[in-house]
């Protein structure tokens, strides 16, 4: 007897994190993203625990990008069995070297540090994964362009669309089986429209089953992110002191630089020292530059002109750590971007460490905090968080703007769902916060007319129903 086509949701379902989706179909299992948990202590925990999977029987992964919490599990994956191929898009390719290198290289810093100072329960405090790991999976990887289709396992075929929300990222359009068949639509994570940069999201025209991010699916950015950010910075000028931004390397670290720019262009604020502080985000910075399909027209037209349009007036980019030390000397107003953006490691947090004890700094988090990290600590008044094992005094003042998020607000998403020609049979609302899932959920079924619903983590559902 031939089982149907199963999904099985490993993650990212009543979560905002740990993105990953078995598709089980005549014998052929593939995975929908393959990401770490972060943020709530028992969602970390998770990463240490055997997956609910063999990895040695998946037969290939599909990226939908790099973020860490969409590909970050890859060199767990890979050193427990799996040798099959990854496939995703040419910006992700170049994307996950430079995030899994980096990832394995805090963890074994963060590891050594605590072995050293003696603050970890475990004994001895050991990486989740190393760099020979990450030297095992990066060969696994291999590039799709847009648009084309290729074949994924027996019966299995798949395109990678725009998404829009960081580089190389992509909607997964995966097909199983003919005459008809079974159509599954995975969106990533999206982008917005109008966004700097990057090109819009692409619409997709038809899918029998739906799944559909919902990081801000309670919520609409500001129409005016630039406003906002100039408030802040000026705020800070007034304050007197440093202007700390944690910020994700990719993708939102490029944001806030054009911002600064074009606010600085049109007169909108003081053109302060901009201090880069994240060998990553500055390799990515470049990485960004080399990847012409993603450019808008804007990007297009800046690159054509060779201008650079990822830098600032007074901008400085900081690689070594003696440098990134360094900054703790200065005390003038300034703008430090380092990662990572909710504060839950990296070179931040010595500058949150070192900063928010003092009532003239201000630190803006640009973007979606996730429950359990240091950020929604900060966002949520937080007297004192807890840093390298001492617990800092929070006096700085503590600013959000969401509207710098790389995620698609309530009203992109549902225009994005709105290109179907026709209502999925099932639509599946993921990658969320239960607030923002449930609030989006109801927005599909009143709005649409569809039938949506929030899956629970461990859920396996019949795709043929």
């Amino acid at each position: 007897m031939t089982h149907p086509p199963r999904l099985r949701f490993l993650g990212g379902a009543g979560t905002v994190t740990g993105s990953k989706h078995l598709v089980t179909a005549a014998g052929q299992r593939i995975l929908l993203d393959c990401g770490l948990f972060q943020g709530l202590k028992e969602l970390r925990l998770r990463n240490w625990s055997a997956p609910p999977i063999d990895a040695a029987t998946l037969n290939a992964v599909l990226l939908s990008h790099a973020h860490i919490d969409h590909s970050g599990y890859l060199p767990v994956l890979v050193r427990r069995g799996f040798h099959g191929p990854i496939f995703c898009t040419p910006g992700t390719r170049d994307l996950v070297r430079v995030l899994l290198l980096d990832a394995a290289h805090l963890q074994e810093e963060d590891a050594e540090r605590a072995n050293r100072r003696g603050y970890s329960k475990h004994k001895p405090a050991l990486p989740l994964f190393s760099r020979a790991d990450v030297d095992a999976t990066l060969p696994l990887l291999r590039v799709q362009s847009y648009g084309e289709t290729f074949p994924v396992a027996d019966g299995m075929t798949a395109v990678f669309r725009r998404a829009g929300h960081i580089l190389g990222s992509a909607t997964v359009d995966v097909r199983i089986g003919t005459h008809p068949g079974m159509h599954l639509v995975f969106s990533g994570d999206l982008g917005g429209w109008h966004r700097p940069i990057l090109r819009d999201p692409e619409l997709i025209e038809s899918g029998d089953v739906v799944l559909v991010e919902s990081t801000y699916g309670d919520r609409t950015h500001s129409p005016d992110p630039l406003a906002g950010l100039a408030a802040v910075v000026h705020a800070a000028v007034a304050r007197g002191g440093a202007l700390l931004i944690p910020s994700f390397a990719v993708g939102r670290a490029q944001t806030l630089i054009w911002a600064l720019r074009r606010l600085e262009d049109d007169g909108r604020i003081p053109a302060l020292p901009v201090y880069v502080d994240s060998p990553m985000a500055i390799d990515v910075t470049d990485i960004y530059c080399q990847h012409p399909e993603d450019h808008d027209l804007d990007m297009q037209l800046l690159m054509d002109q060779k201008r650079c349009p990822l830098c600032c007036r007074t901008y400085r980019l900081v690689r070594r750590a003696p440098e990134s030390r360094a900054l703790n000397n200065r005390h003038e107003p300034m703008i430090i971007i380092s990662a990572s953006g909710m504060a839950t490691g990296g070179r931040v947090l010595h500058h949150l460490k070192l900063r928010l004890p003092d009532e003239r700094t201000t630190v803006l988090l640009p973007g979606f905090q996730a429950a359990g990290t240091r950020g929604r600590a900060q966002q949520e008044g937080a007297k004192t968080v807890r840093i390298h094992g001492e617990d800092v005094p929070v006096r700085a003042a503590i600013e959000t703007l969401d509207s710098f998020s790389a995620h698609a607000d309530r009203e992109e998403i549902l225009r994005w769902l709105s290109g179907f020609r026709r209502p999925p049979r099932a639509t599946f609302v993921v990658h969320g916060e239960p607030t923002a899932s449930n609030s989006l959920a109801q927005a599909i079924a009143e709005r649409l007319g569809w039938n949506a619903r929030v899956p629970r983590d461990g859920d396996v559902v019949d795709l043929r129903q």
